[in-house]
């Protein structure tokens, strides 16, 4: 803070004072606006119309004329240095700029004369005026033409009075004595506060209520009559749970050693969901009421009006029942099938069940049997053309060895026998009469003899070489008969190994669909309650205030956000 520089000595000639007390206040008025000129941070007097004191403002008990007053030096006065100390702690306040402005319209129309906008908010302060408040910013809004000081007239002139001067009264003194109305603003602005808070109560409880109507309206009286249903009206049902299990053989028969001794297992999961999806099927619903009346049960006087089924009722209607009554669940991992069959009636109950586990084990009966009789079909034709075709070669080679009557194979085997031996006796011939010629003095008579030998061995095989190459050469020479018998026999040692596969195929076509077989095998029987088991009332009312809750919950929401998008 900066303060004007202060005189250490002094001297004041004082003069006696020519006028009054009201000329001297006249002329220091008067002297105001040049003294402002000279020295901008003084503040400037105020002039009202009515001179009456003000209880905060401390005025001096014996003014004194200044007139002709001599003065040595700059003095500042006690109420300057207040001023600027005041003004100095205002600015240090760090009000906005819209609030000294406010400051200095709120000065302006209470008749004061600030000469800048912190020295309009410490004049308003020390004559006991809050700027800020809320009732002083209203009363600025004034309407056009309504004076002539209105916002952006310009300052108003000196001795002016713009609308009522907020300055104490003087009492008469033989009124009566009473405590004041008005309360200062901490006072005011706790009050004010209190309000406030007390609308904001009135608003919570208000907002409390409606929501506590709307909960009840939308929730609890939904809530309720879901509770009367299904305590009062809901018509008690039976239901009978059941369980079985698809399983096929692994054995295979007489194909293999050990077939009997495989264990069984579980069927695929395939056939497992095929005969679920038959059991909740509009077939086997109509099949059902063929053999037990499942419709005219549902149609019953003794069910309620929202289960009951109508005497009329199409099998789409019917149907819809049946689904919501029985209930089929297949679980993979265990390969177990469940099924729980609803009733109003505990024996009926278990009758339905009863019916369809029969229907589901005649379905898995029919899914294997189409792929056993085709297996089986085509193992069959297959072994009867092998056995067709060993016949038929068999026959042609019988035919062939009746037609040529002796074995040619043989025939040629036992020529050529006969022309090796007469080659063994030419050769001992010849070596007999080389002997004989080998003499100076052959014998002629026994020569003779061996070359009468040897010639007749040489004619003999002549014609065994004759009989042997007429069998061997020609379309019906033996060897053309052997060859044929050979491609007989082939033919049916071929015929031997195709009837021969053909019967290991039709055996394993056999043990396949003894394997293809599939068992339905009931693990728990179907038994009637003796107790209802729906409805859960307890369960379903619960389940029905969460339900209508959160149905609450997201309209509330929704229309929350679509509040705050249309209002934004």
């Amino acid at each position: 803070m900066t303060t004007k520089p202060k005189a250490r000595k002094f001297r004041i000639k004082r003069n006696t004072p020519t006028s009054g007390t009201a000329g001297s206040s006249a002329s220091a008025a008067a002297r105001a606006p040049q003294d402002a000129g000279d020295a901008p941070r003084r503040p400037a007097p105020r002039a009202v119309e009515n001179p009456q004191p003000r209880p905060t403002q401390q005025q001096p008990q014996n003014p004194q004329p200044q007139a002709n007053a001599g003065r040595t030096g700059e003095v500042s006065t006690a109420k300057e240095v207040v001023g600027e100390t005041d003004m100095d702690a205002i600015r240090r306040e760090g009000l906005t700029g819209r609030q000294l402005r406010m400051a200095r319209r709120v000065a302006q129309k209470h008749g004061l004369a600030p000469t800048s906008d912190f020295d309009a908010v410490r004049l308003l302060r020390t004559n006991g005026i809050d700027p800020f408040q809320r009732s002083n910013m209203l009363e600025l809004v004034v309407p056009q033409g309504d004076g002539e000081n209105a916002e952006g007239a310009g300052p108003p002139a000196q001795g002016q009075q713009i609308g009522r001067v907020q300055l104490p009264q003087t009492i008469p003194a033989g009124g009566m004595n009473l405590p004041s109305t008005e309360l200062n603003p901490a006072e005011r602005r706790q009050r004010e506060i209190s309000e406030i808070q007390r609308d904001i109560t009135r608003r919570r409880r208000r907002k409390l209520g409606l929501l506590l109507v709307r909960l009840a309206f939308f929730v609890m009286l939904p809530t309720f009559a879901a509770g009367y249903y299904f305590y009062k009206v809901a018509t008690p049902m039976y239901a009978t749970d059941s369980q079985f299990l698809i399983i096929q053989s692994e054995g295979g028969g007489g194909a293999s050693p050990f077939g009997g001794l495989l264990p069984t297992q579980f069927a695929n999961s395939a056939d497992s969901i095929a005969t679920q999806a038959y059991l909740q099927s509009k077939d086997a619903m109509l099949r059902l009421d063929e053999d037990k009346g499942f419709k005219s049960h549902f149609a019953e006087d003794n069910i309620d009006a929202i289960q009951r089924l109508e005497e009329d009722a199409t099998n789409e209607d019917a149907y819809k029942v049946y689904k919501k009554n029985v209930k089929i669940g297949y679980d993979p991992t265990e390969g177990v099938i469940r099924m729980e069959v609803i009733a109003a009636d505990p024996d009926i109950s278990a009758s339905f069940s009863r019916s369809l586990i029969d229907y589901a084990e005649e379905r898995v009966n029919d899914l294997s049997k189409q792929k056993r009789e085709d297996g089986m079909r085509d193992a069959r034709d297959g072994f009867a053309q092998a056995q067709a075709k060993r016949r038929e070669a068999q026959e042609a080679l019988i035919k062939m060895q009746v037609e040529n009557g002796v074995d040619p194979e043989a025939e040629i085997a036992a020529i050529r026998t006969q022309i090796t031996t007469y080659e063994g006796l030419l050769i001992e011939k010849e070596l007999e009469l080389a002997a004989l010629l080998d003499n100076a003095r052959p014998n002629r008579a026994k020569v003779d003899g061996a070359r009468g030998d040897v010639r007749r061995l040489n004619e003999q095989l002549d014609r065994m070489r004759e009989r042997m190459s007429s069998a061997t050469v020609g379309e019906n020479s033996l060897a053309k008969q052997a060859v044929n018998m050979q491609l007989a026999a082939a033919d049916l040692a071929a015929a031997d190994m195709v009837l021969q596969a053909a019967q290991t195929a039709m055996d394993q076509a056999r043990t396949e669909a003894g394997r293809q077989v599939r068992y339905l095998t009931v693990a728990v029987e179907p038994v009637a309650p003796q107790e209802p088991t729906y409805p859960r009332k307890f369960e379903n009312t619960i389940l029905a205030f969460l339900i209508f809750a959160g149905i609450y919950l997201m309209l509330s929401l929704t229309a929350s956000i679509l509040r705050e998008q249309v209002t934004s």
